[in-house]
C-alpha cells in the first residue's frame, strides 16, 4: 500500500500536472519577453524619444542571445533535467525586467535585454519541450500539449494586463511587476512542479521504429535540416507578425481598444486549436499537425490582407496555426528521432529558429516606419505557404509506412 509520501510523489510527477505547473509559469515567461514590447513599445518611445528600431531592436538581441545558449541549455537539461534551468531562467527574467525598468540610457536597455535573452533561452518553449522529453521519453506528447494548452494565453493574459499596469503607472512598473511574478510566482512552481529528482533519461526505450526511414544517419541529416529550415522561417514570421500583432492591426485603420481586442483573439485562437490537437490530432502523426499549422498561418495571413471585414477571422486562422504549431515543434522532432538525446536536440534545433526570431522584430520595425506591416503581409503569406510545402516534403519523405495486412 502507498504511503502519503508515495503517493504524493506520485501525484507530482503525473505529465498532466506537470504540464500544468509549467504551463501556467509559460504564461508569464511569455509575456514578459517576447509579448511584452508589443504593448511597451510606444510608452517607451514617448518617454525616452528612443526610435522604435532601438525598442524593437532589443527583443531582437534578447533572442540573439537565446540562440546562441540554447545548445548550452539543451545539454544541461539531458545532464541534469530541466528544474534547476527553468528555475534558473525565472531569476535571470527577474533581473532583466528590473535592469528594464531602472533604463534610462539604450546601453543599459540593451543590457537588461541580454539578460532577458539568456532567460528565454533557459525558460521558452524549447527548455520546457526538452525537460518533458527527459522526464517523459515517448509519452511527453500528451504533457507537450497540455503545457501549450496553458502557455497559449499569455498575450490574452500578459496584452491586457500590461496595458493596464502602463495606464495607471507606466511601463516601468510594469517591467517591476512582471519581475516580481517571475520571481514569486514562475519560480516557485517550477521548484514544486517538477519532479525532484528528475528521472534518469530513458535509456531503454527502443530507437525509433524501422517504419520511419529517419532512423539512419543520412535521413536523420536530412530531416534535421528540412525540419530547422521549417522552424527557422516559421519563427522569423512570428517574430515580425505574432509580437507586434495589436499594433499591426491599429496600422490598418483601427482604434487602440478595437486593435487590442482583435488581438486578444490570438490567444484563445491558440488554445481552441491545441484543444482540437490533444482530443482529434493525436490520433495523425506529428508531422499531419506541422502541415495544418502551416497552411493554417498562411490562411490567416492572407485574409489579414483583406481588409478590415477579415481581420477577426485572420487573426484566429493564424492563432490556431500558431498554437498547432507550438506542438509539433515539440513533437514532430519527438516522434522522427526518438527520446534518446532529446534535450540536446531541441537545443540544436532552436538555434535557427531563434536567429530567425532575433531578426523578426527589428525588420518589422522598419518595415512598419517606413512601409507599414500591411505592405509586408503578401510576403509574409508567401513564406507560410513555403512553409507548407516543407511540411509536405517531410511528410512524404519521413511519415510511418503504412501497416501491412
Amino acid at each position: 500500500m502507498a504511503t502519503p509520501a508515495q503517493h504524493s510523489a506520485s501525484w507530482r510527477q503525473s505529465p498532466a500536472v506537470v504540464a500544468g505547473f509549467l504551463g501556467v509559469a509559460q504564461i508569464f515567461a511569455w509575456g514578459c519577453s517576447v509579448y511584452l514590447v508589443a504593448v511597451l513599445a510606444r510608452p517607451i518611445a514617448a518617454e525616452t524619444g528612443w526610435p522604435l528600431e532601438l525598442i524593437f531592436g532589443g527583443l531582437s538581441l534578447g533572442f540573439a542571445v537565446s540562440s546562441f545558449v540554447s545548445p548550452l541549455v539543451g545539454s544541461l537539461i539531458q545532464s541534469h533535467g530541466g528544474r534547476p534551468v527553468l528555475m534558473t531562467s525565472s531569476a535571470l527574467f527577474t533581473v532583466g525586467l528590473v535592469v528594464l525598468a531602472l533604463a534610462h540610457r539604450p546601453a543599459t536597455y540593451l543590457g537588461g535585454w541580454a539578460v532577458l535573452g539568456l532567460a528565454m533561452g533557459s525558460g521558452l518553449y524549447d527548455p520546457a519541450f526538452a525537460s518533458l522529453g527527459r522526464l517523459y521519453g515517448r509519452e511527453a506528447r500528451a504533457a507537450i500539449t497540455y503545457t501549450t494548452l496553458y502557455g497559449g494565453f499569455a498575450s490574452t493574459v500578459c496584452w491586457p494586463l500590461a496595458a493596464l499596469i502602463v495606464g495607471h503607472a507606466g511601463w516601468r512598473v510594469a517591467c517591476l511587476g512582471f519581475a516580481a511574478i517571475n520571481l514569486l510566482v514562475c519560480l516557485p512552481l517550477y521548484a514544486f512542479g517538477l519532479p525532484r529528482p528528475p528521472p534518469a533519461p530513458p535509456t531503454a526505450v527502443p530507437a525509433p521504429a524501422p517504419a520511419s526511414p529517419a532512423h539512419t544517419p543520412r535521413a536523420r541529416l536530412g530531416a534535421m535540416v528540412t525540419l530547422a529550415l521549417s522552424m527557422a522561417l516559421a519563427a522569423l514570421i512570428a517574430g515580425a507578425v505574432s509580437v507586434q500583432l495589436p499594433m499591426l492591426l491599429e496600422a490598418q485603420g483601427l482604434s487602440l481598444l478595437r486593435a487590442v481586442a482583435l488581438a486578444g483573439l490570438f490567444g484563445p485562437a491558440q488554445v481552441g486549436a491545441r484543444v482540437l490537437e490533444a482530443t482529434i490530432g493525436r490520433r495523425f502523426h506529428p508531422l499531419v499537425s506541422l502541415l495544418v499549422a502551416s497552411l493554417a498561418t498562411a490562411g490567416g495571413l492572407a485574409l489579414l490582407g483583406f481588409g478590415e471585414s477579415l481581420l477577426g477571422l485572420g487573426v484566429v486562422v493564424y492563432g490556431a496555426g500558431s498554437g498547432i504549431r507550438s506542438i509539433a515543434r515539440g513533437t514532430v522532432p519527438l516522434a522522427l528521432f526518438g527520446p534518446e538525446g532529446y534535450a540536446r536536440l531541441m537545443g540544436r534545433l532552436a538555434l535557427p529558429a531563434l536567429l530567425a526570431q532575433a531578426v523578426a522584430p527589428l525588420l518589422a520595425a522598419v518595415a512598419l516606419r517606413h512601409v507599414g506591416l500591411a505592405a509586408m503581409l503578401p510576403l509574409f503569406a508567401a513564406a507560410a505557404g513555403a512553409n507548407a510545402l516543407l511540411a509536405v516534403a517531410l511528410l512524404l519523405r519521413y511519415r510511418p509506412a503504412r501497416s501491412r495486412g
